[in-house]
């Protein structure tokens, strides 16, 4: 089942923390850390969402906690699958939210989506990669259908660091001030 989001609602980050507790509760006892994994490219403003969550994320890294996908290390088709690997390797026991933008229906512009189930980046402009993540967060910043890449090139700056940073503040208030708890005790306290 995937949630949406309306982030214009001023109640958005509260709820996107509920929604993602929930999903994380979901796989209770199988995980020991979590993943963020950051996907997009910053050279295409309608893809930056996840390197800028990422970005973001990066400075509240700590034990039971890694994000990979920023600004200036960006995880995207061409490297997917090398740092889907690499996780893999480095993270055995961890649950992984990938966080990507999307494009989807003119009235979800501007939702954020979660759910749980691996993420299928670059769907929405006709490219196969490989699933990723045990949950997935989307932001839809733009509407699709019809010139994907255009779509993506052409999409609001404001739209995307809005869905970002709302994104963003869910994450946050969810995850333990400072991060500075062992990993048993971050999944305790979710």
């Amino acid at each position: 089942m995937t949630f949406y989001i309306d982030t214009k609602k001023e109640s958005s980050s509260q709820e996107i923390a509920f929604l993602l507790k929930k999903c994380i509760r979901h796989h209770q006892g199988f995980w020991e850390e979590l993943v963020f994994l950051c996907i997009g490219s910053d050279r295409m403003t309608g893809d930056c969402l996840g390197p800028y969550v990422g970005q973001q994320l990066s400075a509240y890294r700590g034990p039971g906690i890694s994000v990979y996908g920023t600004l200036n290390e960006p995880v995207h088709a061409m490297n997917l699958e090398q740092m889907s690997s690499s996780i893999e390797e480095r993270h055995p026991h961890a649950l992984v939210i990938a966080i990507d933008a999307s494009l989807g229906q003119k009235k979800h512009l501007g939702y954020v989506t979660i759910g749980n189930g691996a993420l299928y980046p670059g769907a929405g402009v006709h490219k196969e990669l490989p699933p990723v993540g045990d949950i997935h967060i989307t932001g839809i910043v733009n509407i699709g259908g019809m010139l994907e890449q255009f779509t993506l090139q052409t999409t609001r700056l404001s739209t995307v660091i809005s869905l970002a940073d709302t994104i963003t503040q869910g994450i946050l208030s969810l995850i333990p001030a400072g991060n500075i708890l062992p990993s048993e005790s971050l999944i305790q306290t979710l």
